[in-house]
């Protein structure tokens, strides 16, 4: 029998998937992440703004094309923020983002299969996504998850050391819902991280805060058998004002001032990072301060979205700003955004890195080097494996490179 789990948001969305896909494995079924034809239906939905919750509704009527008959189960953020929403669609169990275990469960019993809970996630890629922790205690005033995700729970070192250990991927990316947040009794994120010094892999950081970030981090980092110096660092708006009013914990000086010693103990490092535009509270002097931080700092790449109304947090009583300003704004930080991510690539133009290759694009094969810099390269390559490269020209979303 054939299952498909289907995932919508964040990467710790991915690696919850990955995780019931090698559960159903172990159960006997063929499973895909691809929506096709098949038995049975795993939905893991998302509710971070409006529209991926519309889309999560909608993905029990795309599932039943493909198969009208197939058994649907739904859980994830969206169905955690409204249950009713699925279950008057007529799927088969509906649970939340905090007990995906259920969904092994209902269907173990269905199916008359030995359950043996969740496994340790399927690897399908070059990089592996490890999740050592779940849930938010920061109650930003636009966002819902940590009314959905529960408060912050960290897993033990040992237990993540011991998935490691059995991940042949080449590279892992450490991820959750607030990594900065990690802490297991009394072990705290730069703990976790000289406990992976062992480790020969290359090692990647998911989304951070700036508020973690000190010397004592940055120095455990570059102690790794291979860090790769990209930090994600959420931003969220260039202004200290509508910080203030997101209730986010740092000014803008302070965010900056973060950002430069990152630079001091890594010179090449990626600084990426997401912005807000159109919050309730932003002025044009507010958004001026956004779009003027992008420079200042350098950043790499920089996700720019809307702001999007979210029942239930604090800032969905505010009164909204008219789509066409929220609109006009978002277009001017994507071109100011691409223009910086153009100026990072070219600052390592014909100089030497390193890529992990990944797959094929059309004639080339693509890979990321240590700083995100997604690299094209027109040689026959081996997924996996590590090549010196030299960047020769910018192409695409990123650059094309000659092996060294």
């Amino acid at each position: 029998m054939k299952a498909v789990v289907f995932t919508l948001g964040c990467k710790v969305n991915e690696v919850e998937s990955a995780a019931i896909m090698s559960s159903l494995e172990k159960m006997g079924f063929e499973v895909s992440d691809k929506l096709s034809f098949a038995d049975i239906y795993v939905l893991n939905t998302c509710a971070v703004t409006r529209e991926a919750e519309k889309k999560s509704r909608q993905l029990v009527a795309r599932v039943k094309k493909f198969n009208a008959d197939a058994q649907i189960f739904v859980c994830g953020c969206a169905s955690e923020k409204n249950c009713s929403a699925f279950e008057e669609k007529g799927v088969t169990f509906v649970t939340g983002a905090q007990r995906k275990q259920e969904i092994v469960e209902k269907i173990s019993l269905l199916y008359s299969k030995e359950n043996c809970g969740l496994s340790f996630p399927k690897q399908t890629k070059t990089r592996a996504f490890i999740k050592v922790q779940d849930g938010c205690n920061n109650f930003c005033s636009y966002c819902i998850i940590p009314y959905l995700r529960g408060r912050e729970k960290s897993r033990k070192v040992e237990d993540i050391l011991g998935e490691i250990a059995e991940c042949d991927s080449p590279e892992i990316v450490i991820t959750g819902i607030n990594i900065s947040s990690y802490g297991y009794d009394a072990v705290t994120l730069t703990d976790l991280i000289k406990s992976l010094s062992p480790v020969k892999k290359r090692i990647r950081l998911g989304s951070l805060e700036c508020n973690v970030i000190d010397e004592e981090l940055l120095s455990a980092l570059g102690a790794l058998y291979d860090f790769a110096p990209q930090f994600h660092l959420s931003l969220q708006s260039g202004s200290s004002k509508v910080l203030k009013s997101m209730n986010r914990h740092y000014t803008r000086e302070e965010y900056i001032k973060k950002c430069n010693l990152i630079y001091k103990y890594f010179p090449s490092a990626a600084i990426t990072t997401d912005i807000i535009v159109g919050f309730a509270t932003e002025t044009e002097e507010d958004f001026a301060e956004s779009l003027s931080i992008i420079e200042e700092v350098g950043f790499a790449r920089v996700h720019a979205f809307a702001f999007s109304p979210r029942e239930g947090t604090q800032a969905f009583k505010l009164k909204d700003l008219p789509p066409e300003i929220k609109s006009q704004r978002l277009h001017k930080l994507l071109s100011a955004s691409a223009l910086s991510t153009q100026k990072y690539i070219n600052k390592f133009l014909n100089k030497p890195l390193e890529v992990i290759a990944e797959e094929r694009d059309g004639k080339l094969w693509t890979g990321y080097t240590g700083n995100y810099i997604k690299v094209y390269v027109d040689a026959q390559l081996t997924s996996g494996k590590k090549y010196g490269i030299v960047l020769t020209s910018a192409y695409k979303d990123g650059a094309y490179a000659q092996l060294i």
